[in-house]
């Protein structure tokens, strides 16, 4: 069983030292499994991260212009299919993670609940509904907007009210939010388990209820104790939260308020997989169970002055994210605090279940070497690729990290320019290490980048051309198209 959970920070779960009450049970299960202090995603965002976990593969190895699986490319899934497990994912609407990219593959059945339209309230829009003689006079004073100078902003602020104020709002959670909650996901998921009977089984969910806009359980926020929070309130601060107007300074301000909504939907998920794992120990599936749980990258809360999970500097409160992995044979609490990419997870899922591992993997199993499958993990993004539907954002510069114990090497390359960063003496990384400093460190880590840039042009021809056939078809059928949810 692979749990992924989008947008969770590794700082703000309990068994990682987080002090709020978002992971009760995970904190617990924490005390039977392996917990690798410094798991560190292969790229973020969403499709940057994902092929790492599933193919072990860079995100980048097929090249920029390739989303997604390759056609024949061997995953998680697709080996245990072969092995005779009956397979199954449910994706919780995420538009990265979808057919169209080869997720699908290896999976008997594969769900992503991106047939069903979100709401119409679920879009973060500060316009009225039912826009008025307010909202003509907006659109004529936009036009000489930059103008206005100072009172520009008083009025972006009295506006925005005006709209919070005139936009109906619904009068449960539920129907803002827009994807579908943890339960939902984990119910389907139950309803599948009761049919599998004894037969060995891979069962992958992905859950968005960390995800923005957020929009937690009306429960979740009970069992934070942020039961006064009204839906009111929560369209308020989700649509504050993405105000492009607003500097950090002004943001910060509310950043607390939206924590709080993040955090609840953490507890949600750490809710629902408690409930998912005693259905497990009903049936006497658990004890010989493979439990695995991370996330696909982090979230920002103006760490560096900025929201969400932009593909920008590979900042740890986007790369750095919680593992969990227990196994049969292998109980008590144990912690790696090597660094640990997530290209080494499928490999060592594969090999706690006795799995054959392709040798296409690029990670190595964790069994291998007990103190560590690396010292060392990379992750890769192109800068500013918030779209990646659009071919040409896909193309920008690579953003490139080298992460080992203490040191983590931050490279872009246009403009060329390099930051070493010492996360002992600076863990949230505000001060890179001047550049006569470290010159060894910064050499190793120099080396290690090139011979991983050499390797990345080593590419599988034969599943980078079926790959670039695929996309090529899609934007044929689907020239530019986005979805309403793409993040």
């Amino acid at each position: 069983m692979l749990v992924t959970v989008d947008c969770l920070r590794a700082d703000h779960v309990g068994f990682m030292g987080y002090e709020g009450p978002t992971t009760p049970f995970l904190d617990s299960l924490a005390r039977e499994s392996l917990v690798f202090r410094q798991a560190t995603v292969a790229g973020a965002p969403t499709y940057y991260s994902v092929p790492a976990i599933l193919a072990s593969r860079y995100p980048l190895a097929l090249g920029r212009d390739v989303l997604g699986l390759g056609q024949n490319e061997p995953t998680i899934a697709t080996v245990l299919k072969e092995s005779g497990y009956a397979t199954r994912a449910f994706v919780a609407g995420n538009p990265y993670i979808a057919r169209r990219f080869g997720y699908d593959r290896g999976f008997d059945v594969f769900r992503d609940f991106l047939h069903e339209e979100p709401s119409l309230a679920s879009e973060e829009s500060f316009e009225p509904r039912n826009p008025g003689w307010a909202s003509r006079i907006n659109r004529s004073l936009q036009k000489i907007r930059p103008a206005l100078g100072p009172i520009g902003s008083v009025y972006d602020e009295v506006y925005f009210r005006y709209c919070q104020r005139a936009t109906k709002v619904p009068e449960s959670l539920d129907a803002l939010r827009r994807f579908p909650a943890a339960d939902v996901v984990v119910d389907q998921a139950l309803d599948w388990l009761g049919t599998v009977g004894n037969a060995p089984f891979l069962l992958w969910l992905h859950l968005m209820d960390p995800h923005a806009p957020y929009y937690p359980k009306r429960e979740a926020l009970e069992l934070m104790g942020e039961s006064q929070i009204t839906p009111y309130q929560a369209r308020y601060l989700n649509s504050y939260w993405n105000r492009a107007d607003l500097g950090a300074r002004r943001l910060r301000g509310r950043s607390k308020e939206i924590v709080a909504l993040y955090d609840a939907g953490i507890r949600w998920v750490d809710a629902q997989v408690a409930r998912m794992i005693e259905a497990l120990r009903r049936s006497d599936r658990w004890n010989d169970c493979v439990f695995a749980l991370t996330a696909d990258h982090g979230e920002e809360f103006l760490d560096h002055d900025g929201r969400f999970h932009p593909p920008s500097g590979l900042r740890q409160e986007l790369i750095h994210v919680p593992l969990l992995l227990r196994a049969p044979g292998h109980e008590g609490r144990n912690e790696e605090k090597s660094p640990f990419s997530l290209i080494h997870l499928a490999p060592t899922i594969l090999e706690a279940v006795e799995g054959h591992i392709p040798e296409e993997f690029r990670g190595r199993s964790y069994w291998q070497s007990r103190s560590g499958a690396s010292t060392v993990a990379i992750s890769e993004c192109i800068y500013g690729c918030t779209n990646p539907f659009r071919r040409a954002n896909r193309l920008g510069p690579r953003v490139l990290s080298v992460r080992e114990s203490r040191f983590k090497l931050v490279l872009f390359f246009d403009p060329p320019r390099e930051y070493l960063y010492d996360l002992e003496a600076d863990p949230k990384e505000n001060a890179p290490v001047e550049r006569a400093e470290q010159t060894p460190v910064r050499r190793r880590l120099l080396e290690i980048a090139h011979e991983h840039l050499r390797r990345s042009v080593e590419r599988d021809v034969r599943i980078r051309a079926q790959a670039q056939l695929r996309e090529l078809q899609l934007e044929w059928i689907h020239p530019q198209k986005t979805p309403a949810s793409a993040v």
